[in-house]
């Protein structure tokens, strides 16, 4: 009897220890999340800028290494300057003589402006001086020709000798003589004034010359801007922030334009691309959070948040873990990190990621 007893507690006890063992192994295998959560992993990516020089030339200078952090407009390198710096500087000169030519024309145009009816005044008054000398000469010429015809009379009558008659005829050969004198007078007075108004011709043809010149300063202006554009050029800027990964070449080397010399990425702005399979997808949606994991900080998630969705499903990439998963349909779905503190993730970085599709649900790390 108590032989049977004892057989019935040995096999009840070997039931209950392989349940146990059953439900541990279970446990230990259940690859999966609760309700809510996904899982996913890949790699950190981040938005890379390759820094190339405009023009080619020459490297003078290289200012910073791999692993420098840089702000947006630092100067990375500098290309040499020698011919752009040479041009510049004939070209400000070249402004320079434009200006100083420009500024004299228009002096002359104040001056001008300001002599032409000041001289159009004198001419005038000149004019109308010769004009009243022109009337009075010819009024002594017809008073001398009366008082003439008079002295003959006078002498055909015997009046007066001919003497007084010759005196006559002298007079009026003098009025005439003086009447042509304020002839010539009156037309050398009428030819000042014209001259006098052909300041006004003067004046525009001095505001076309002022034109020219200032067409003239403006191109020299473009053209010196121009030069001095590739001059800043030829300093090699950082784009945007970020952390320098690559430096492709050496001080001395000559480049061609659009040359690589530096790969920058912000390590502000990483992101985890992820394969979501195409049974899970439709429960991702744009901003729903996450979290990612690293090995090398295996107890510090990373917050992040679902910003691109792919609208097209395509065979999981070769990184992913299992052969099992990479022939799988999926969706390329990209996790930007909330933040990376101290810098400490950088791309290229293998990494886990869980996506809360649920809210209220309880965060779980990574189950693979």
């Amino acid at each position: 009897m108590w032989a049977r007893k004892r057989t019935i507690i040995i096999v009840l006890s070997v039931v209950a220890l392989a349940g146990m063992g059953w439900l541990f192994y279970r446990h230990a295998n259940d690859r999966s999340l609760p309700e809510g959560l996904i899982q996913a992993n890949g790699r950190i990516e981040g938005d890379h800028v390759v820094v190339s020089p405009k023009i080619a030339n020459r490297i003078a200078e290289l200012r910073v290494r791999e692993g420098d952090t840089v702000v947006a407009g630092q100067v990375l390198a500098m290309m040499d300057d020698s011919q752009a710096g040479a041009r510049v500087k004939q070209l400000e000169s070249a402004v320079g003589a434009a200006q100083a030519q420009l500024d004299a024309a228009k002096s002359a145009y104040s001056v001008l402006k300001k002599e032409v009816p000041n001289g159009i005044a004198v001419a005038e008054a000149g004019l109308s001086h010769a004009r009243n000398n022109g009337a009075k000469a010819q009024a002594s010429t017809q008073q001398a020709a009366r008082e003439a015809e008079r002295a003959h009379m006078l002498v055909e009558r015997h009046f007066v000798d001919a003497q007084r008659a010759e005196q006559a005829e002298l007079a009026l050969t003098a009025a005439k003589a003086d009447e042509r004198s304020t002839q010539d007078a009156i037309r050398q007075a009428e030819k000042q004034l014209a001259d006098a108004r052909l300041g006004w011709d003067r004046l525009k043809a001095k505001e076309a010359e002022i034109a020219a010149l200032q067409a003239q300063l403006a191109q020299a202006r473009a053209a010196l801007e121009e030069a001095r554009s590739v001059l800043d050029d030829l300093a090699i800027r950082a784009p945007s922030a970020g952390v320098v990964l690559t430096r492709f070449r050496d001080k001395g080397e000559v480049l061609g334009a659009g040359s690589p010399i530096f790969d920058i990425v912000d390590l502000d702005k990483l992101y985890l691309n992820v394969y979501v399979p195409e049974t899970l997808i439709g429960k991702v949606r744009l901003n729903l959070p996450a979290r990612i994991y690293t090995d090398t900080f295996p107890d510090t998630p990373f917050p992040a948040t679902v910003k691109m969705i792919s609208s097209r499903a395509e065979f999981t990439p070769k990184e992913v873990q299992t052969q099992d998963e990479r022939t799988k349909l999926t969706y390329g779905v990209k996790l930007y990190l909330d933040k990376n503190p101290d810098h400490r993730l950088t791309p290229g970085l293998p990494a886990d990621a869980v996506i809360r599709w649920k809210e209220g649900v309880a965060w779980a790390p990574p189950r693979w």
